[in-house]
């Protein structure tokens, strides 16, 4: 049974739970064979922290993401690794009523275009009361006082809010309510799949906003996945970036972002239009990622796209899936020549300078 709880000043200091993904692999079944969509990940998100999961879309990301709710759906299934969350245990182990009452109770999803999620024919209200119900919630005057709380801080009007259908609401109110539905049970863990997509700027700008603060009142854990590196720089304390099903990056956002070290990283912040300059200086990455059927199956899974293969090809490259390695004090890069101290992206274009 869960129960609702007004939020305190107790509450609001108390940080989310740390999490530790251990060779985190999900595969799909497929007329190939089961074929790996994220393969052997190891990603930890420090408590209270703000965490960007970057990349291309079909790198994975929605997929590691759903996996942290044990939720990948046939033919999917998580076929190896761990996900340890404080106060919970290995979520990839949980069933039954444990796993129901940790979604939502103690982890809280909002789901890529919140709409999805939404069920047309009911009133946000209905749907409060029926996610209650879900949960044996007993209170149900201080659930849909707390909804009201999340609203309102959030800018909405939850009499009106709770009052209406979907269509009746924008697509930033629909997304603030996804945050509201995935909170209201006090979830400390918070994952976001594409916050931002699909909103004009001005409601993309107020979202990030409400993620930075409904962060810090409620000291969340959070997970940000996106495609948007802007997003994660306005957000994240900390950078993961997938490709491939493959973490190739991680490290703190601003040290990321001001010195990417792999290949992917560097070419994901080079196509990033500039408002000011030279608009050529912005190139699009050569080549489309991988498919589930296309990804290498040794080998980086970059390699035919980075432009440092093309001008230097490595046998170990092409045989040997390279392993994550700190670079510097939390920088993890999964790349044969970083490792191997070969100059940066950002390094070589200083010295051509």
């Amino acid at each position: 049974m869960t129960a609702i709880t007004e939020t305190s000043e107790v509450d609001d200091k108390k940080l989310g739970p740390a999490v530790r993904i251990e060779d985190l692999t999900v595969a799909y079944r497929t007329p190939a064979g089961e074929l790996p969509a994220v393969s052997r990940i190891n990603l930890e998100l420090a408590p209270g922290s703000i965490t960007g999961l970057v990349g291309e879309s079909g790198s994975g990301k929605s997929t590691m993401a759903l996996a942290m709710l044990n939720a990948v759906q046939t033919p999917g299934r998580i076929t190896g690794g761990s996900i340890e969350i404080d106060g919970l245990g290995n979520v990839v182990s949980l069933s039954g009523k444990q796993l129901r009452e940790a979604r939502g109770g103690e982890i809280g999803y909002v789901f890529q275009a919140a709409q999805n999620s939404l069920n047309p024919l009911k009133t946000v209200g209905k749907q409060l009361l029926d996610l209650g119900r879900s949960h044996q919630v007993q209170d149900k005057r201080a659930l849909v006082r707390q909804a009201k709380e999340l609203l309102s801080r959030m800018g909405l009007s939850g009499e009106r809010v709770l009052d209406s259908y979907q269509h009746e609401l924008s697509g930033g109110m629909r997304q603030r309510v996804g945050i509201m539905l995935a909170l209201v049970l006090n979830a400390h863990l918070l994952v976001l799949d594409e916050p931002t997509t699909a909103l004009d700027m001005i409601s993309q700008a107020n979202i990030l906003s409400i993620i930075r603060d409904v962060h810090a009142e409620r000291g969340l854990t959070t997970l940000v996945v996106t495609h948007d590196i802007g997003v994660v720089a306005e957000v994240a304390d900390r950078v993961a970036v997938m490709y491939g099903g493959r973490l190739v990056e991680q490290g703190p956002t601003t040290e990321v972002l001001k010195n990417p070290k792999h290949p992917y990283t560097w070419g994901l912040i080079n196509a990033i239009p500039r408002l000011t300059g030279d608009p050529e200086v912005a190139q699009p990455l050569p080549g489309r990622p991988p498919t589930l059927g296309t990804i290498p199956k040794q080998g980086c899974v970059f390699r035919e796209r980075c432009a440092r293969y093309a001008a230097e090809p490595r046998e170990d490259c092409e045989t040997v899936d390279p392993a994550a390695s700190e670079v510097a004090p939390g920088r993890l890069v999964a790349c044969h020549p970083v490792a191997a101290g070969a100059p940066t992206a950002v390094q070589d274009a200083g010295e051509g300078a």
